[in-house]
């Protein structure tokens, strides 16, 4: 489970939905992006203090990123398909570099640290990836699965599993974000949230990872909010292993750098 978008307004939601994945002895992986879209995070916030807390009790921290407040694409971008949102998408690896030290050091001024790493839109160039191994981080979760990093390997490994979420499965086009697709007619939103509980149990069932995204503002929206949790309950009755993006649940395959 995962939850961009994480600030100071969503905090309620948040919270509440831990205690309910806590009541099913399940983790949560909380993005957080260092420089958010309302400017920035102050250490003794109570968002990051919060985030201190579940990091104590088996959360996962993971780096979304770095800049949300600007256009972050810049003459890098190839494509109109790509979008502003998706910062690491294009990036050389000289450039996803700089912007990972900023992060780096931004977020050790909250007192947070974090060697996982979730590019906006689940997307990240392959400089991005080279620039990740060499700054010490372990894992880079993207639209393709989780891949763990080994600065010292011939070849990463990734565990292979796409985004689920409230507005379908993520495919490597990233067309879709993370509970982006608006919330539609009742009717479209109740099928795309039994969508996302067939897709949960059927990859559950065939012993896959199951990817579960949230935009933080989805978790104070009780149908949302329940669709997402009846997803997890789905995924434990097939079978599946609670994780994080830190510690993944799964059979690695080799895949090529």
């Amino acid at each position: 489970m995962a939850g961009p978008g994480t600030t100071e307004s969503n905090l309620a939601g948040c919270a509440e939905f831990a205690t309910e994945l806590d009541a099913r002895l399940v983790p949560a992986s909380w993005l957080l992006p260092p420089r958010p879209r309302d400017g920035r995070h102050l250490p003794d916030a109570p968002m990051i203090s919060w985030l201190r807390r579940r990091i104590g009790v088996g959360d996962a921290l993971v780096l979304h990123g770095f800049d949300h407040t600007v256009d972050p694409i810049g003459r890098w971008a190839t494509s109109a398909r790509i979008g502003r949102r998706a910062e690491f998408a294009a990036l050389p690896s000289h450039e996803a570099t700089l912007r990972l030290i900023a992060a780096t050091r931004t977020m050790d001024e909250l007192g947070l640290h974090s060697d996982v790493f979730a590019p906006p839109r689940w997307l990240a160039s392959a400089g991005t990836v080279v620039a990740l191994r060499r700054r010490g981080f372990r894992v880079c979760a993207d639209s393709a699965g989780v891949r763990l990093l080994d600065r010292h390997a011939v070849q990463d490994r990734v565990v292979r599993g796409r985004v689920l979420s409230t507005g379908g499965v993520l495919g490597s086009a990233g067309v879709l974000g993370s509970g982006t697709g608006g919330v539609g007619s009742p009717e479209t939103e109740a099928w795309r949230h039994r969508s996302l509980v067939a897709s949960a149990a059927r990859t559950g069932r065939r012993g896959g990872l199951v990817r579960i995204a949230a935009e933080a503002a989805e978790l104070r929206r009780p149908a949302a909010r329940r669709a997402l949790l009846d997803a997890v309950d789905a995924a434990l009755a097939a079978g599946a292993r609670p994780g994080t993006y830190r510690v993944p649940v799964s059979t690695t395959t080799p895949l090529s750098a």
